[in-house]
């Protein structure tokens, strides 16, 4: 059996990128855009769900490209309380509204993720974060708060020039290895080349946002709240 890293998470360790993920990036940046011309006129703030069960890539790519103001992913609990925080000293200092990005793994501190529907046999459905923390946000500020869920929103629609690209890719190579009578490996992204990863190595580890890792340290020093720390702007270092 040969296989392609899809998931529009990027959470496979193994590979750099998945195909999906550039696509799923790129419309839930376009719709944060969209989305600061109507918070604003009402003065709200705008919580954003997206996809990320594990892995916040989507959330910190999209919330960092449409300038969020703060971003909640799976590897940084967060504090509902410190990003109140961080809204209110923004309000204070002149902006009249907020975008929050959520992804649907993000978790408080102490605390567990939000699941929509429990069955037996199968993983849990998440769900429900982005209206939690919406209803928390409204009560914290004082703002009128609204939330809306991109969800399966993401999976759908043409996908970029880049996920196009890099799906014929490895397309391409998973052919060259059937006819090589290669068999149980994935095909997997290792800049600058294509390279074959066992099957049972490829899905062993998650592909996860350290919190130290650039983007994070970049949003940080954008002035973007993580919800784990007290307010004020954070230098990279």
């Amino acid at each position: 059996m040969l296989s392609v890293p899809k998931t529009i998470d990027n959470g496979l360790e193994s590979t750099v990128l998945t195909f999906g993920f550039n696509t799923a990036v790129s419309f839930a940046t376009e719709c944060i855009d969209r989305l600061h011309s109507t918070a604003h006129s009402h003065r709200r703030i705008m919580v954003v769900e997206v996809m990320g069960r594990y892995a916040g890539w989507i959330a910190l790519h999209s919330g960092l490209a449409g300038r969020a103001d703060a971003i909640l992913i799976p590897e940084i609990p967060y504090s509902i309380e410190l990003v109140a925080a961080h809204l209110k000293r923004k309000h204070q200092e002149g902006k009249p509204y907020s975008i929050v990005v959520v992804a649907e793994g993000a978790k408080p501190i102490g605390g567990d993720v939000t699941v929509k529907s429990r069955e037996a046999g199968r993983v849990d459905r998440l769900g429900g974060i982005g209206e939690a923390v919406t209803a928390k946000l409204q009560e914290l500020t004082g703002k009128e708060s609204r939330s809306i869920v991109l969800g399966h929103l993401l999976r759908g629609g043409s996908p970029t020039a880049m996920d196009r690209n890099l799906g014929v890719t490895f397309g391409a190579r998973a052919v060259y290895a059937l006819s090589k009578g290669m068999n149980g490996v994935m095909v997997a992204l290792k800049p600058p080349r294509l390279d074959f990863v066992p099957l049972h190595e490829a899905v062993a580890k998650l592909r996860l946002v350290p919190p130290d890792s650039e983007g994070v340290l970049v949003a940080r020093a954008l002035d973007i709240s993580f919800g784990d720390r007290p307010d004020g702007p954070s230098a990279v270092r």
